[in-house]
């Protein structure tokens, strides 16, 4: 079985991160949405809270071969425990691909796992950060996120 493990901190989960879940639901028998910590930010949105609206964007897009969980440890450890044969990871740009390149590298040599990259197409502008500017700025933001996670937002 094909399994690949999807880590972000998904703070907020935005349509480009829907997007690489379902081309990746196309790709693997099973997809593991991972919900980290990222030590150098801190979170805005409840974690569970996300895990919650994030299931019910997958169950409206009848994505049925992912799963979302929670972790605190290495995105890899948390990939390993959970069976993943191969990491995911988004990319939008050059920029992006230098810096997932970089993290995918130490990856393969600390697990034997190797990182499949999705682009993110016509969302490639797309980022939480981005997102969370707007929305505290008072600007509408219900194209670049699914319905489920407008309602937490």
């Amino acid at each position: 079985m094909k399994i690949g493990f999807y880590a972000g901190s998904f703070d907020p989960f935005t349509n480009g991160h829907l997007h690489v879940i379902k081309v990746s639901s196309q790709i693997f028998d099973k997809v593991i949405v991972g919900i980290g910590v990222n030590s150098s930010k801190s979170r805005r949105f409840d974690k569970n809270i996300m895990k919650n609206a994030i299931e019910k964007v997958l169950i409206s897009n009848k994505l049925t071969n992912v799963v979302v969980i929670t972790y605190s440890n290495l995105s890899v450890d948390a990939a390993l425990e959970n069976g993943a044969n191969f990491l995911i990871r988004g990319i939008r740009n050059g920029m992006d691909y230098d810096y997932e390149e970089n993290i995918a590298l130490i990856n393969e040599e600390i697990s034997s796992l190797d990182t499949i990259y999705v682009r993110a197409g016509r969302l490639g502008a797309l980022s939480s950060s981005m997102v969370v500017e707007l929305l505290q700025n008072g600007k509408d933001v219900s194209n670049l996120l699914p319905k489920e996670i407008l309602d937490i937002v």
